[in-house]
Order: structure tokens, then sequence, then C-alpha cells
């Protein structure tokens, strides 16, 4: 496995490269947001771990230009900030993940793991598309169309959408979502919240997902707002 750490402070980024070759992982660590979205686009990396604060071109800058290209690969973001709002952002911008600085080789290694375990498989997607309308989810290609035009979503906001669609008229609670779509078995409510928000603004007219007060959220046969 190969992962790329963008981190400006040299010694922040020599603990991380560290602590994750322990892991026996390949790791290349590069200064700059800059020169780690060039290494981004263009080697193969299984997962990027991503400083917030970083000169000059800051990492949300980076997440949010990572995605807007397509990059799809999870993305796992380190913060200094203990605020839930920091974080919040930081999903919304389309990080899989956040681990808040300061914090341990261990914790880094099991946060990488999950993250990981739920990202997407060549082996197991199946060749099949669902057509819902003029709305179109490959999940082979793990893609959604609409009218035609492709609609950008990150990991996380497909395996939510795959997971509403094969457990259509049934409630689910944030901690079951989190649980079920994310093998969490504890974690920031908000989380689930957060891409349920940007998945219904991303597919818009034709997203399906109600919200069920005091209950949780369900894929029915109506868009909800």
């Amino acid at each position: 496995m190969k992962i790329l750490v963008i981190e400006d402070d040299p010694t922040v980024g020599q603990y991380v490269k560290r602590g994750l070759e322990e892991q026996r992982w390949g790791v290349d660590l590069v200064p700059d947001g800059e020169e780690g979205e060039r290494r981004a686009h263009s080697d193969a990396y299984d997962l990027i771990v991503l400083d917030m604060r970083l000169p000059g071109r800051s990492g949300m800058e980076v997440l949010h230009n990572l995605r807007a290209r397509g990059f799809q690969r999870p993305v796992l973001v380190l913060t200094a900030q203990d605020a839930v709002d920091a974080k919040v952002q930081a999903l919304r911008a389309g990080a899989d993940d956040y681990v808040t600085k300061p914090f341990s080789p261990r914790e880094l290694a099991l946060r990488v793991r999950s993250v990981l375990r739920r990202a997407p498989s060549s082996a197991s997607v199946l060749p099949l598309d669902i057509t819902i309308g003029d709305m179109v989810v490959s999940t082979a290609a793990r893609s959604v169309t609409i009218n035609g035009q492709p609609v950008s979503l990150t990991n996380r906001e497909f395996d939510l959408l795959m997971f509403f669609l094969t457990h259509t008229d049934t409630v689910f609670s944030r901690e079951e979502l989190l649980k079920q779509v994310w093998r969490w078995d504890f974690g920031d409510l908000s989380t689930v919240t957060v891409h349920v928000k940007r998945l219904r603004s991303k597919l818009g007219d034709h997203h399906r997902v109600q919200t069920v007060w005091g209950r949780g959220y369900l894929w029915g046969g109506q868009s909800a707002d």
C-alpha cells in the first residue's frame, strides 16, 4: 500500500512517516499543498494524509481541488483544531476522516486502517447499473449521472447512496448508518448529518432521502426537503 503525506512541519511529517512505515506501508512525504496536489494526480496512492494548516495553498484548498478534479481515493486530514466546526468543514469538503493533533502513531494507524476498510475495492463491486428516472448509478464505475451529466460524489457519499438504494423504505438512525455504512462502532453523529445534506445537495431534485423526525433517514418514493 502507498500513502502520500502532505505536511509542512518537518518534525510532524517525519513522525507521521515513521509511524506509517512501521506498519510496512510505503510513504511519500511532501511539504506543501501545490506539490502534494501534483503528486496525488501523477502517482497511484491508496490514501492521502493531509495537514489542514499548510502555508500558501491550505489543506482545505488542496482538498477542494482534489475532489473537484475527481480524485476518489480516501483522504485523512490532520487538524490541530478540536472544534467540531473545523471537523465538519473538512468532512463537507470531502475528507473521509480526521485525526486531531496531538495523536499517537497507533491512533493514526488505526484511523488509516478504518478508512481503507471502508474504501471501495475493485473486486467487491458488481457490474450493474441502477436507473431511477434519468439518474443512472453505476456500481462498477462507482459513478452517478443525471440527464447524462456526471455527478461528483466522494467515496462516503457514494457508499451512503448505495446503502439507501439497497435498503429502501427502511428507517435508519444516525448510529445505524455510522455502523452499517462506514463500520464505525462509535463516532461523531454529525458525520452522518453532513453527508446526508451533501448527498441531497448533489442529487438535487433526484434525491429521495427523507428525514423521519426523531428516528433517522430513509430512501423512499418521494423527494424530501
